[in-house]
């Protein structure tokens, strides 16, 4: 199936169905930026960027508990 297919075919899934593509594709991203292979050099610099600023100013930041709960409160129907 190709890209154009694909994209075709998303409008026609239910919202369930997106969530799930929509996290299956977080989580391959995710580990493209683990093992070093997907992160552009923007996404390199934004990072850097982001890290410096929490490394600043730490008590800005949120715990990854909290960032997944505010996800799933937005994500839900």
């Amino acid at each position: 199936m190709s890209k154009l297919e694909i994209l075709a075919e998303l409008p026609k899934l239910d919202l369930a169905d997106r969530r799930e593509i929509f996290d299956r594709m977080c989580e391959m991203q995710e580990q493209d930026l683990l093992v070093g292979t997907g992160a552009t050099v923007e996404e390199k610099a934004l990072l850097d960027r982001e890290l410096e600023e929490y490394r600043q100013n730490p008590e800005t930041g949120s715990n990854w508990n909290e960032v997944e709960a505010r996800r799933r409160r937005v994500s839900r129907p």
